[in-house]
């Protein structure tokens, strides 16, 4: 089963006040062109945009995402049905560790963070 996307939902006028940002708020004026749903005005939050109870909250993938902190965490990971995110708070030497032991597990990894350049030397990808 895949998500469907959905649209950006986004506040009324978002695009013409900085102070206002793209955190949703529900329309509520008279003359609103958004709430009374005009086309090319954005799209309006409701019931129908709402996926299925079995996908829901997943990752794109469709694995449940799980927050690694240690190798010990690792061994409780199902492969078929997790993916793992290893916590910002864990350093550049245990991440390789778990990065090394995820790959033996065959374990999808979503923010690996590390890269090898040429010479085989291990960099931290910037972003």
């Amino acid at each position: 089963m895949e998500k469907k996307r959905l649209p950006k939902f986004r506040r009324q006028e978002w695009f013409r006040f900085k102070r206002l940002g793209e955190k949703w708020r529900r329309p509520r004026g008279r003359d609103s062109k958004l709430r009374l749903r005009i086309r090319g005005k954005g799209s309006l939050v409701s019931i129908g945009y709402r996926v299925p109870k079995a996908i829901r909250g997943l990752h794109p993938s469709g694995l449940a995402e799980v927050l690694v902190k240690n190798i010990s965490d690792l061994e409780k990971i199902d492969a078929t049905k997790q993916a793992i995110r290893i916590a910002s708070s864990v350093g550049r030497k245990k991440r390789e560790q778990i990065l090394k032991r995820a790959e033996e597990l065959k374990i999808k990894v979503l923010n690996p963070g590390v890269k090898k350049d040429e010479a085989g030397h291990e960099e931290k990808a910037s972003g």
